[in-house]
């Protein structure tokens, strides 16, 4: 058991889960004259993706308490970096218009799925 990473990864999911409900209010109201229908729905996108991989947080702290492989701290930050980029990209495509961070998104997608097998990677038969 490794008690300081389990820590982390608990208060790093809390403070995506706080900002999750953050963007996603400020979305809902400041932005809602804003942006148009489909950018609305790709603003909503991250904060649905960022609300997803925040309870993933979670998932991180509680395999480094039942589990202590580097694997796991090494797939809890991927997923984390995945989430700036991959949300962030997207936050910042719909307020700035700037189109071009698009292309960007999916590396941070990728990250989302190579942080989802490294996770149960880490799991392993011969686990106490």
């Amino acid at each position: 058991m490794n008690n300081q990473t389990t820590i982390t990864f608990i208060k790093l999911g809390a403070l995506m889960m706080a900002l999750s409900v953050a963007f996603g209010a400020f979305g809902a109201h400041a932005l809602k004259n804003v942006l148009d229908e489909h950018m609305t729905k790709v603003y909503h996108t991250a904060v649905e993706y960022q609300f997803y991989h925040s309870l993933g947080m979670f998932a991180v702290a509680f395999v480094s308490f039942i589990n202590d492989d580097k694997k796991v701290k090494i797939a809890g930050y991927i997923m984390l970096a995945s989430t700036a980029v991959f949300c962030g990209s997207l936050y910042t495509m719909t307020i700035t218009e700037l189109k071009w961070l698009g292309a960007i998104t999916p590396i941070g997608g990728v990250g989302f799925i190579i942080s989802w097998i490294m996770l149960m990677l880490s799991l392993n038969p011969k686990m106490k």
